[in-house]
C-alpha cells in the first residue's frame, strides 16, 4: 500500500481518484490546491503525487517546481485536459514522471500509478545498491600514508594492469587480501570475478576439487558436476590465500595450470582452458620455507614474479591514527553512536603498542572502545588491553624483567622507553608495585578511579596502598 496525494479542485475528479486508488489497495489523501497539498506533505509520508495542471492559485507546473525547490523527492503524475497536451509535454520536461488526460479513465489511472510506483521502487533499490557499493568500496580502501604503504601502492598500480602472478607476504592481519583486491580492482579484469580460496581452511581431500572442480561420480558424494575455483575465476582473478599450506603433490598440478592455463576436473578426461590471473598470499617467508623443502621451489619462482611484502602495523605507526579513526567512524555508524574522534593520549598509546595481531587487532580494539564509550571522543582508558601492554602490567612486566631486569631494589623509568612504558630494575614485588602505581597515576593525571581501573584493582584497594605504610606514591584526585 502506498500513500498517494491527489491535488484537484474538481470534487467529481477527486471522487474518481479516491475510489480508484482505494480499490487498488492504496491510501489516498486529497487536497484542493497547492496550499492544502503542502499541509498534507508536512504531516504525512507521501510516495506519489497526482496533481491537476489547472488549479486556483498555483498551477500544477508551479507546484512541481516548488516541490523541487523545497527538496521533496516525490514523483508526480500530471492531470491535463484534452486540449492541453502541450502542458503535459511541458510537465514531463519539468520533471513529472507521467501525465493523464481528462476525463480520467480508471484503467489508465491504475496503469500510470502502478508504473510510477514501480519506478519509485526501482529508484530506491538502485540508491540502496549504490550506497552499499560505496560502503563496500570504502571497506576495501587501503588506509595509510606511511612511506612503506605508498611504495606498496605504487607497486600495485604498476603490476595491476599486467598478467603477472603476485605473491603477497606478511604477518596475519596485515591486510593481504585487501591488497589482492586492489590489484584486481585496478586491472582490466575488475568487472570479472574475484574468487578467493583459502588453502588452509579446506579439508585436505577437498582442495583439489575446490581448485579444479569434479565430474559426477568422481568420488563418493559427487552427485553432480561442480566447477572449481579456476573455472569460476575465468577472465578474472583467483586469490590463493595461505598458499604455503597446500600439500606438495597438489603444488605440481597448480604449477602446470599456471604454466599452461588449462586443467582437468577431478574424474574428468578433457582439458579445460582458462584465463586466470593468480595472486597468492602467505604469512611465512616462502623463500626460506621452499629452501627447507616444505614448498616446491619451482612453484615459488612461478608465484613470486612480483613479490610484495606487507609490513606489520608496528613498523608503520604513522598509519595507526587514520586506521583507528576510520574504524571508529564505521563502528559508530553501525551501532548508532556519534563518534567525533579519539583522545590524543589514546592515539599515543595505540601508536606505542606493538600490535601482534596487526590491523585486525587494531580494528577489534577500536570497535570494543566505541561500543563501551559514553563519550563522543574515545578516551584512553577504554583501550585497557593495549594500556596493560604499554604500561607494563603483570605479563609484560615479567617479560621486561626477563629481558633486562637486575636483582637490585632500584626502580627507574628509562628515558629511552616509550612514553607509557617503564623498565623495572628489580625483582622486589613491593618496589615493582610502587612503580606501576606511580606510572598509572601519571597516565591518569592523578584520577584514582581511572588508575584503579587501569591497574585492575578496586578504588578501595588503591586507597589502602596509597595511604599504607609504604607511602611512596602521593597523588591528588
Amino acid at each position: 500500500m502506498a500513500n498517494i496525494l491527489y491535488v484537484d479542485d474538481e470534487p467529481s475528479v477527486g471522487l474518481i481518484l479516491e475510489d480508484t486508488l482505494s480499490r487498488a489497495g492504496h491510501r489516498p489523501l486529497g487536497a484542493r490546491n497547492v496550499v492544502e497539498a503542502l499541509q498534507v506533505l508536512a504531516r504525512e509520508s507521501i510516495d506519489l503525487i497526482i496533481s491537476d495542471y489547472r488549479m486556483p492559485g498555483l498551477t500544477g507546473l508551479e507546484f512541481l517546481s516548488l516541490l523541487q525547490r523545497e527538496g521533496y523527492d516525490i514523483p508526480l503524475i500530471m492531470l491535463t485536459g484534452y486540449a492541453s497536451i502541450e502542458h503535459a509535454v511541458t510537465a514531463i520536461k519539468a520533471g513529472a514522471i507521467d501525465y493523464i488526460t481528462k476525463p480520467v479513465r480508471t484503467q489508465q489511472l491504475e496503469l500510470a500509478v502502478e508504473q510510477a510506483l514501480e519506478y519509485v521502487r526501482l529508484r530506491r533499490e538502485n540508491e540502496t545498491l549504490r550506497r552499499e557499493v560505496m560502503e563496500f568500496r570504502n571497506e576495501r580502501q587501503i588506509i595509510g600514508e606511511s612511506l612503506q604503504l605508498r611504495r606498496i601502492q605504487q607497486t600495485v598500480a604498476m603490476v595491476a594492469p599486467t598478467r603477472a602472478t603476485v605473491l603477497l607476504e606478511g604477518e596475519s592481519g596485515t591486510g593481504k587480501e585487501l591488497f589482492a583486491r586492489a590489484i584486481h580492482d585496478q586491472s582490466d579484469r575488475r568487472d570479472k570475478p574475484f574468487i578467493k580460496l583459502n588453502c588452509a581452511a579446506l579439508p585436505e581431500g577437498l582442495i583439489e576439487s575446490a581448485l579444479f572442480g569434479h565430474e559426477r561420480g568422481a568420488f563418493t558424494g559427487a552427485i553432480k558436476r561442480v566447477e572449481g575455483a579456476f573455472e569460476r575465476a575465468h577472465g578474472g582473478t583467483l586469490l590463493l590465500d595461505e598458499i604455503s599450506e597446500m600439500r606438495l603433490e597438489l603444488q605440481a598440478k597448480l604449477l602446470r595450470v599456471l604454466q599452461e592455463q588449462q586443467f582437468e576436473r577431478v574424474g574428468g578426461t578433457h582439458p579445460i582452458r582458462v584465463d586466470v590471473r593468480v595472486v597468492a598470499t602467505t604469512n611465512r617467508n616462502l623463500a626460506e620455507y621452499a629452501a627447507a623443502g616444505h614448498f616446491r621451489q619451482d612453484l615459488f619462482y612461478r608465484l613470486s614474479v612480483v613479490p610484495i611484502c606487507i609490513p606489520p602495523l608496528r613498523e608503520r605507526p604513522d598509519d595507526i591514527p587514520m586506521l583507528a579513526y576510520r574504524f571508529a567512524m564505521r563502528t559508530g555508524s553501525e551501532v548508532g553512536k556519534e563518534i567525533t574522534g579519539i583522545a590524543p593520549d589514546a592515539l599515543s598509546m595505540l601508536q606505542e603498542y606493538p600490535w601482534p595481531g596487526n590491523v585486525r587487532e587494531l580494528q577489534h580494539a577500536v570497535e570494543r572502545a566505541v561500543i563501551l564509550s559514553h563519550d563522543a571522543e574515545l578516551p584512553a582508558h577504554l583501550f585497557d588491553h593495549q594500556r596493560m601492554a604499554t604500561v607494563g602490567q603483570h605479563p609484560l612486566v615479567r617479560q621486561a624483567m626477563q629481558r633486562g631486569g637486575t636483582p637490585d631494589h632500584g626502580v627507574a623509568v628509562a628515558p629511552a622507553t616509550p612514553a607509557n612504558g617503564i623498565i623495572l630494575h628489580t625483582l622486589n614485588v613491593e618496589e615493582a608495585e610502587k612503580a606501576l602505581i606511580q606510572r598509572a597515576l601519571e597516565l591518569t593525571r592523578g584520577n584514582r578511579t581511572r588508575t584503579a581501573d587501569l591497574l585492575g584493582i578496586s578504588v578501595r584497594t588503591l586507597r589502602n596502598k596509597l595511604n599504607g605504610p609504604q607511602r611512596a606514591v602521593v597523588a591528588d584526585d
